[in-house]
């Protein structure tokens, strides 16, 4: 067991409706009582809810008093509207972003594809650099980015991001602890010393393994798919077994001393607090 603390952190999504408002904040205020190190807010698809990634990161950041690191993506942006989130994050106060390139909308032609002002998420990372005012985190890929030629050619991208001013990663989801631990000493031979959150996403019914773990490319370890086979028709049980996976899976890493543990909550606070409650940090 390790000495080194490791920080918690939560992910959660802004509301597709207006109307929806009023519970994402009360979601977001019982996420609070959790006292995570921060919680970061995603982006619409193509930039499409930016202005609700901003509101809600708003609420998290002055109206609850924690740090609120608001993804952004360029995939779907020209620099114009990077410039307009941009001033629009630094009027509330939110200086954290997580800087990525995004998955490209299904309605994107090849040829705006092919002319996009920013091809990767370093080309981002470096322009907000330049701007200057912000703290950038970068994305990585314990088992490697599905675009990407092999693993090393990966990790000379993510050094590169690193490179350009991202100073701390957060990771895909993943199921099984060695291949994060081996992909952090592949980092770290390759010179990327910068800490790297460990992203764990409970999965809690059949349905995701379909959904969620066959889009991310994440492998899924005979003992999660052993699980699924015996409690994936009951899902209540299905849903204790997927979080006492992720707990036990977590505190692996938290007595492995890893720099961070950030839990995809999917909006979830009362699944957040139970794993949070088990954990021994």
């Amino acid at each position: 067991m390790s000495d080194k603390k490791t920080i918690l952190s939560f992910e959660v999504f802004p509301p597709k409706k207006e109307d929806e408002f009023e519970n994402a904040f009360a979601t977001m205020d019982q996420l609070a009582k959790l006292k995570p190190a921060f919680i970061s807010v995603t982006y619409g698809a193509g930039g499409s809810r930016s202005k609700k990634t901003v509101q809600i990161a708003d609420h998290i950041q002055n109206k609850l008093g924690i740090t609120a690191l608001a993804h952004l993506t360029c995939v779907g942006n020209k620099k114009e509207d990077i410039d307009r989130v941009c001033e629009e994050l630094v009027a509330a106060n939110v200086t954290n972003v997580l800087a990525l390139r995004g998955d490209r909308p299904k309605d994107m032609t090849d040829e705006q594809f092919e002319s996009r002002d920013f091809a990767y998420a370093s080309q981002l990372v470096s322009y907000l650099k330049q701007k200057g005012g912000f703290t950038l985190y970068g994305a990585c890929y314990p088992e490697k980015h599905f675009e990407a030629m092999s693993t090393r050619a990966d990790l000379m991208h993510l050094k590169e991001k690193v490179e350009a001013g991202a100073t701390e990663l957060i990771t895909q989801l993943f199921m099984n602890n060695d291949v994060f631990y081996d992909f952090c000493e592949k980092a770290l031979a390759a010179g990327i010393t910068v800490p790297i959150h460990a992203g764990i996403m409970p999965i809690t019914s059949a349905k995701q393994v379909a959904t969620t773990i066959s889009l991310s490319g994440t492998s899924i370890p005979k003992a999660f798919s052993d699980l699924v086979a015996r409690y994936g028709e009951t899902p209540e049980d299905m849903r204790k077994a997927g979080i006492d996976y992720a707990i036990r899976q977590m505190q692996d890493l938290i007595d492995g001393g890893v720099d961070g543990v950030h839990i995809y909550s999917m909006n979830k606070p009362k699944m957040t607090a139970e794993i949070v409650s088990a954990l021994s940090i």
